[in-house]
């Protein structure tokens, strides 16, 4: 079996609409004048809604239990070095898309821009428009562009419309994205001319992993070099500092994307391109990845529990609960990466959630101290309750979606990295301590001074709101649909590894379908 084959898919060119319908809406809204800042918020919304729309007709025509890149559209380049324009989606990449989809238009459709909507909405549909073509990217040289393309709006919406400590957060963010980037590109160039044969240079990611053309202890280092640049962006311990700043001081709608898709962008990265393109790398240094992965879930959840800045202490349990995916991926089993490639989807639904709803807790009060808060539930029922179910959610209460990723995590992890899963445990226990305690604080008791009169969710925000409640909700409840799409390809890619490698996953940690 060819391993994530690709086939040409002669139809109408879904991928290559759902990436350039966000860039190309954000070139119209550049166009029109700033006079007229309703009709730029209503184009970007529709924009970005139209682009929803597409990826959930993607989802609608995947072809359940196949295990390669299906729609897939290619178009050579730059043929002497092999550079195509080539997309393509699978089980892994197929719902990171679709959060894009659902993301962005709740980003842009909830929290009210104050200032300067135009280069806001345009930015935030290059943003789109970036991402996306991350996920769908078959080539390496066009997946580092959108790759790169995602800093540049990230950079620019956080440092137009933060917080404080914008210019300082924004800027730091970029140099520690950059700084990772440089590796990715040092690493991708060195394996595209190392795995060149008869002069033939491909930048085409199916055919340089079938090739397989590097020594083991050259794998090993490119596979550092692409580690670091997606360790920044997942973002790993040590490398983490960038990200508590960056969310604390980004907009709403700038933490909502940068906790739900773009951290994202390390996870999928170290998935698509750690474990496909160097699976003997990624089996020799999976203890050093697990043991940071498992280091970062102990240190964010220790870290947030100490936070007086309710904003800043879920920026922490971001970190916290990525580990969990990282611990999910390199344990090199079918359960524990299936529950990995889940957990990615529901991170970014639970705790865009918790950023949305912080972001309106911050436009009435005005403050992200949690001493300042109390007795909100009193005076915000219908906020309260929908807090409660999300911040559940991230605890991973079983019913919610966070408990399917993360059993499927512990538990395809315990059987091949026993003690690490062990230790990962801990972040279940001091999530649940640190989300309920603040909680406590910020919506039980008796209301004083201005916490007296806040008013409740508007229309506006309950419709941002209800379709990340109801994924929430559904995917806890029936998660079958969604795990049916992602196994075959998670199951190919541990057959790869297994292929490339002495190593053999055990039958139990497999799943049904071994």
């Amino acid at each position: 079996m060819t391993v994530l084959a690709a086939e040409a898919h002669p139809g109408f060119p879904l991928l290559t609409a759902t990436v350039l319908l966000p860039a190309g809406v954000a070139a119209i809204v550049a166009l029109l004048p700033r006079r007229r800042p309703e009709v730029i918020k209503l184009v970007g919304f529709l924009g970005s809604v139209g682009t929803g729309l597409l990826t959930i007709y993607i989802a609608i025509v995947f072809k359940t239990h196949v295990a390669g890149f299906q729609l897939v559209a290619q178009h050579p380049w730059v043929k002497e070095f092999g550079i195509s324009w080539k997309l393509g989606v699978d089980g892994i990449s197929l719902f990171l898309v679709l959060l894009s989809g659902i993301l962005f238009p709740v980003a842009l459709g909830g929290p009210i821009v104050t200032h300067d909507p135009k280069p806001y909405v345009a930015w935030m549909l290059v943003l789109e428009a970036g991402c996306i073509g991350s996920f769908l990217a078959l080539d390496l040289f066009f997946f580092f562009l959108f790759f790169e393309l995602t800093i540049v709006p990230m950079y620019f919406i956080i440092g137009g419309w933060g917080y404080e400590n914008r210019v300082y957060a924004s800027l730091k963010f970029f140099l520690y994205t950059l700084f990772g980037s440089a590796f990715l590109l040092v690493g991708m160039l060195a394996l595209v001319f190392l795995s060149a044969r008869g002069g033939q240079v491909t930048f085409d990611l199916v055919t340089l992993a079938q090739r397989q053309a590097v020594a083991a202890s050259t794998g090993r280092w490119l596979f550092l070099a692409f580690a670091v640049a997606f360790a920044v962006k997942v973002p790993l311990f040590p490398v983490h500092t960038w990200l508590p700043d960056a969310h604390t001081e980004a907009p709403t709608a700038g933490s909502v994307i940068l906790a739900g898709v773009l951290l994202k962008l390390g996870t999928y990265g170290l998935i698509r391109f750690g474990l496909y393109l160097f699976p003997r790398a990624a089996r020799d240094l999976a203890p050093l990845m697990l043991t940071l992965g498992v280091v970062g879930i102990t240190y964010g959840a220790l870290v947030a529990a100490v936070q007086r800045d309710l904003k800043r202490l879920v920026a922490y349990s971001s970190i916290a609960h990525l580990g969990f995916i990282v611990l999910g991926t390199f344990a090199l089993t079918t359960q524990g990466l299936s529950g990995g490639v889940l957990q990615m989807v529901n991170h970014g639904l639970s705790t865009a959630g918790l950023f949305l709803l912080v972001g309106m807790v911050m436009d009435r009060r005005h403050t992200r101290l949690i001493s300042e808060l109390g007795g909100l539930q009193k005076t915000m029922p219908l906020l309260a309750g929908v807090f409660t179910l999300v911040m559940l959610s991230s605890i991973g209460l079983p019913g919610l979606n966070g408990f399917v990723g993360e059993f499927l995590i512990l538990v395809g992890s315990f059987v091949t990295r026993r003690w690490w899963a062990v230790v990962a445990t801990s972040g279940v226990v001091l999530a649940a301590i640190y989300l309920l305690w603040a909680y406590q604080r910020v919506f039980h008791g008796r209301p004083t001074g201005e916490n007296e009169s806040l008013p409740d969710m508007t229309w506006r925000e309950r419709a941002a709101m209800a379709p990340l409640v109801a994924l929430i909700v559904f995917l806890g409840v029936y998660p079958k649909p969604a795990l049916d799409r992602i196994n075959p390809s998670v199951r190919s890619l541990v057959e790869h590894v297994e292929r490339h490698t002495s190593y053999r996953q055990p039958g139990f940690a497999a799943g049904s379908g071994r």
